[in-house]
């Protein structure tokens, strides 16, 4: 039985109610909105049901204006893609995920953005004042990850929302580690887009995400098509979620996404969370006791999320994870995680570092014979 510590990439299992409700949906769903008999009413429905949890999850007072996408990548891309005009100027950190710093470049090399990247501390942690400081006239937008998936450094997502309200600065988060073990209240956070996986520790499947746009934000469409809502114009309706939302739906992703958001709910988050926490600490104190290895990042289950990145002196990463997992049937994931900025801040960039990220079905029992694990590969 492979022990899994790889949740921050996927979380694994899922609750045993994900699967039952994704294969009753496949085996009874309809296109949603696209017809008046039951089967598609229900799709519908269920879709609608979905998006009121997540807005109860993240305390959001109209569930459409909750966006459904492929993923937090696409998410992003809509976000950042559909808000961001020639001449704005944006401000992000150097602990970012790939799916925030490609695109951002990618309108910085058309130049129709102006980008500051600050940098955090070699722990991931970011000052909150050189946020403030970067602030220019033409500031735009300021995005920030909330929790690092290299090293599970939180930043003060609150403090930043802050910053951003009293400059009139659209903020938006990045909650790929965080959301479904965090609290966030976009109202009271001041989140203006808050974009979010389905498949991490929201405990749904692959192949579905979600974007909070806040109300009277405008965000222009990256596509247009079918929607099933005013099917006689041929201009894309203006209303939320059609604007976004052309073409068919992933509706069994969605029903999977929505059982697992209400295994959460019902769960707790704060309980979730206390277990990661312990999970997360108990592994940083142990693999501490093994000369040979690093450790990266706060080294505080309160200040990170459940993501500890180590190295083994110059040992490569690759070679370590091949070794758990072929002989020890260890889960983990090595190299530069797609956060090639957050590996210069910490001083890993070409070595890369091994990553291990707990997740709720995860023991004790599993963290021991980890750190065994290690203890073991460290003395050959």
């Amino acid at each position: 039985m492979t022990i899994y510590f790889d949740n921050a990439a996927t979380t694994f299992p899922k609750p045993e109610r994900v699967y039952e409700e994704m294969e009753r949906v496949m085996r009874s769903c309809a296109n949603p909105g696209r017809a008046g008999h039951k089967m598609a009413l229900e799709s519908g429905r269920m879709i609608y049901k979905t998006r009121e949890l997540l807005a109860k999850l993240f305390k959001i007072q109209n569930p459409m204006q909750i966006i459904f996408t492929y993923n937090a990548t696409d998410a992003l891309n809509l976000g950042i893609k559909g808000f961001l005009k020639k001449g704005h100027h944006v401000i992000t950190t150097s602990m970012e995920h790939n799916s925030v710093i490609r695109p951002l470049k990618v309108l910085e090399k058309k130049d129709i953005i102006e980008l500051t990247i600050v940098k955090g501390d070699p722990q991931g942690n970011v000052d909150v004042e050189d946020i403030e400081r970067a602030i220019k006239t033409n500031t735009q937008m300021i995005i920030t990850t909330h929790a690092s998936n290299v090293v599970g450094t939180l930043l003060p997502i609150a403090k930043i929302g802050a910053i951003a309200k009293k400059h009139e600065i659209i903020y938006m988060v990045d909650a790929a580690q965080s959301a479904g073990v965090y609290p966030i209240d976009v109202e009271k956070m001041n989140i203006d887009m808050l974009a979010f996986p389905g498949h991490k520790s929201l405990m749904g499947p692959q192949g579905i995400g979600g974007l909070y746009i806040k109300e009277g934000l405008f965000v222009e469409s990256l596509r247009e098509g079918g929607t099933g809502s005013q099917s006689e114009s041929l201009i894309q309706p203006d209303m939320l979620p059609d604007r976004y939302e052309s073409g068919t739906p992933n509706t069994i992703g969605i029903a999977g996404l929505g059982a697992g958001v209400k295994f959460l709910l019902e769960e707790g988050m704060d309980r979730i969370r206390e277990h990661e926490e312990m999970l997360t600490q108990r592994f940083i104190d142990g693999v501490k006791e093994i000369e040979a290895v690093k450790v990266y990042g706060t080294q505080g289950a309160k200040k990170q999320a459940a993501v500890v990145s180590i190295n083994m002196g110059q040992r490569d990463t690759s070679e370590i994870s091949f070794i758990l997992d072929h002989k020890y049937d260890i889960a983990c994931r090595s190299g530069l995680h797609c956060s090639p900025l957050a590996h210069k801040t910490l001083g890993t960039f070409e070595q890369g570092t091994l990553r291990f990220s707990m997740g709720y079905f995860n023991t004790k029992e599993e963290v021991d014979e980890v750190i065994s694990a290690l203890k073991e590969i460290s003395n050959e």
